[in-house]
């Protein structure tokens, strides 16, 4: 199944922190940092603007991103954790 955002809406699919520390002892959900890096999975068309036209997303499928801490709503489909959010929550494309 693919999600179709609307407007500036942008899913993002997000990377995991590693589940154990350099020590080798494994961190359990509570002692984890949330990631702010994630992989753009799905973008709306943009936003609308007053003459009707859309301002297109700065971000495309594919691209590795990196966004506020606490930016968007997360939910979980298929067993992947996923982020919905605005455009303007997202700082950065990350590139190789």
């Amino acid at each position: 199944m693919k999600f179709r955002p609307l407007n500036e809406k942008v899913v993002l699919e997000v990377i995991e922190e590693d589940e154990t520390s350099p020590g080798g002892i494994i961190l359990p959900d509570t002692a984890k940092k949330r990631s702010q890096e994630a992989i753009v999975y799905a973008v709306g068309p943009g936003r609308l603007l007053k003459d009707g036209s859309r301002a297109a997303v700065a971000v495309q499928v594919g691209q590795k991103v990196v966004f506020s801490k606490y930016a968007g709503s997360e939910f979980e489909f298929d067993g992947k954790k996923y982020l919905i959010l605005d455009e303007d929550q997202i700082f950065a494309i990350r590139e190789s």
